[in-house]
């Protein structure tokens, strides 16, 4: 992976903790408003929580480490996915424990807590980790903008389908892309430097 993505981790867990530190303040709440009278109860984009769903990223993530085992027994991709995916959704959950920030206020409205959203940070883990191990090896420059132009609009969609459902602040979606981005790159480097050790004695 190209390195040039890496500072973007320093920046988008910045972006983190700067909207949890200022959850309460004047313009948080303007953007929260203002995205939510501009997305609220678009169906097409609603549509798309369905892809930032448990079941189906589990049944995705089955699949990947799958591929990952028939590929050549590639171990240490297997638990870069479980890392980044599994891990990831264990890091929501430890943080949505933490800021304990309430959903917005509808008619039967989830139970769990709001601050960052999960759709949209598991969402970003398992659609990155999908591109990244799609273009690992040998992708032509095309098939690269193709599918990572294709994970970023889907991740962008996730996100926003939760603001489109009232289920999510946009302060809770855009935390979960900057920490979901932040995990990412963390993962990226673990198995590259991994990787670097291993293939001089493979």
């Amino acid at each position: 992976m190209t390195k040039f993505f890496y500072p973007l981790a320093i920046v988008t867990s910045v972006i983190f903790f700067v909207f949890y530190a200022n959850l309460n303040s004047s313009w948080v709440t303007s953007l929260d408003t203002n995205a939510s009278n501009l997305l609220k109860g678009n169906s097409f984009i609603e549509f798309f929580h369905y892809f930032g769903g448990t079941k189906f990223i589990m049944i995705v993530a089955i699949l990947l480490l799958i591929w990952l085992w028939l590929r050549g027994s590639n171990y240490q991709g297997m638990m870069f996915a479980l890392l980044s995916i599994a891990g990831g959704n264990v890091l929501n959950h430890l943080l949505k424990g933490w800021v304990q920030r309430p959903r917005p206020d509808i008619p039967h409205q989830l139970t769990s807590f709001s601050f960052p959203s999960g759709h949209a940070m598991v969402g970003i883990l398992y659609l990155f980790t999908i591109a990244y191990f799609a273009t690992e090896y040998g992708a032509s420059m095309k098939k690269k903008v193709l599918v990572w132009a294709f994970a970023m609009i889907m991740s962008i969609l996730i996100g926003l389908s939760r603001i489109a459902g009232s289920h999510h602040f946009a302060s809770d979606v855009i935390a979960g892309w900057s920490i979901g981005y932040t995990w990412f790159i963390l993962i990226v480097i673990w198995y590259e430097s991994r990787r670097r050790i291993v293939e001089p004695y493979s």
